[in-house]
């Protein structure tokens, strides 16, 4: 095999062999505007074992950087934490090539790989939460980590590196040509783990509390802790405000932060919107501004992190709001953002229901709503003042609640 792809030492014992997917910007309705990795492991101990695959397409270099240490027919076992295709999409191929003696995965994994492949040509082997495997000269402990973010999701630890292999947790979408946290700016890193933790953590926030309280039970300390997208943590002191991170958003905290989402036809809800937003500033609140055509459902999602506002508006189109707002919507509600204060407004011509279906949507996610504004056709003196005074009444909602 040829060895155009080389693998990325990451201890004595483990490499990075997995792929760089500069191109990708569309991943099961999240937008990802700057790529991502599809990340593996090669631990060379005396049972040399696979940690994960790569989505499918990516074999080839995945199997290229294994062969730059080791011929991948040397590999014994390969190990799927989870099962979602962009890890486990290339593990029947791998299978084929590497003829393992055993493939391991959680009990809810071992299903998930049966019902995505099929027979494999290989058994499948169940893993307790909490058991160990030994690899001759190293050891494996294994921690179920179900709902984060799928029923058959697992850690797996290598006991004597203190590596942590976190699959989905703490990653990333963000293709990069540096394998570790420590290569890449502080900012950066935030940026990206606040934008992955909206779009994909967010509806298991219990279970990430829940996760918190398993591993400080289990007595398990970490050098190294790598994740199946975006850089490997190393320096243990970002690692530790990533956790920073993951438990202030776990807990829902809020900030004094307001987001309008909105789309327009004719200008006239945008001119809606910018009043509204000028009535907010008004009370010393942060406001977000985020029209749909230019920004994603997923930037959506990542600036309601910390909101505890979010005031929607629409025009009323075919007697329904418009489809870029109803999308938002739909994905928002998906992820069951806990948002204290919700509002509607927009315009129509001949006909509001927009609005009223907005503060359905609102309704439904859990929100109070604060207030609704309507304008027929463009926005009238009386309704500019109406938007002022909107954000005004939910900025002083949002200084109350965040003292």
């Amino acid at each position: 095999m040829s060895e155009n792809f080389k693998a990325v030492k990451i201890t004595d014992t483990v490499y990075w062999v997995g792929a760089v997917d500069w191109g990708v910007r569309y991943f099961h309705g999240y937008s990802t505007k700057s790529g991502t990795t599809y990340n593996a492991f090669l631990i060379m101990a005396d049972k040399i074992t696979l940690i994960d695959g790569v989505k499918h397409g990516f074999e080839k270099e995945l199997l290229e950087r294994v062969a730059s240490v080791v011929d991948p027919q040397r590999i014994d076992y390969i190990i799927s934490n989870h099962s979602e295709p962009d890890h486990s999409g290339t593990i029947p191929e791998i299978i084929k090539a590497v003829k393992p003696q055993k493939v391991f995965a959680s009990k809810n994994g071992v299903k998930a790989l049966k019902s995505h492949f099929g027979d494999m040509g290989v058994e499948i082997t169940a893993v307790d939460d909490g058991g160990e495997l030994s690899l001759g000269n190293r050891t494996l402990k294994f921690m179920e980590t179900r709902m984060l973010h799928w029923p058959d999701s697992m850690f797996t630890y290598l006991v004597e590196e203190e590596v942590l292999f976190s699959q989905d947790a703490f990653g990333m979408h963000y293709a990069s040509s540096e394998r570790f946290d420590d290569e890449i700016p502080w900012t950066k890193l935030s940026e990206m783990s606040a934008e992955y933790y909206a779009n994909i953590i967010t509806l298991y926030s219990s279970f990430v509390q829940g996760l918190f309280k398993k591993v400080q039970t289990s007595g398990l300390s970490f050098k190294i802790v790598a994740p199946d997208h975006g850089p490997v943590w190393r320096n243990m002191d970002n690692f530790s405000k990533v956790l920073g991170l993951y438990q202030r958003w776990s807990s829902r905290t809020t900030s004094r932060k307001a987001v309008i989402v909105y789309d327009t036809m004719w200008h006239a809800t945008e001119k809606m919107a910018r009043h509204i937003e000028d009535g907010l500033l008004s009370t010393g609140v942060s406001v977000k501004v985020l029209p749909l055509q230019s920004a994603s459902r997923s930037d959506v999602a990542t600036e309601m992190l910390e909101a505890t506002a979010v005031i929607v508006g629409t025009p009323t189109l075919n007697n329904n709001l418009f489809p870029s707002v109803a999308d938002a919507l739909t994905y928002l509600k998906g992820l069951k953002f806990q948002t204290p204060f919700g509002a509607a407004f927009g315009s129509y011509g001949w006909s509001g229901e927009g609005v009223s279906q907005i503060k359905q949507y609102l309704t439904d996610m859990g929100c109070e709503i604060a207030g609704a504004v309507n304008a027929k056709y463009q926005p009238d003196e009386k309704v500019v003042a109406e938007c002022f005074n909107l954000g005004v009444e939910i900025g002083n909602k949002i200084i109350n609640k965040i003292k």
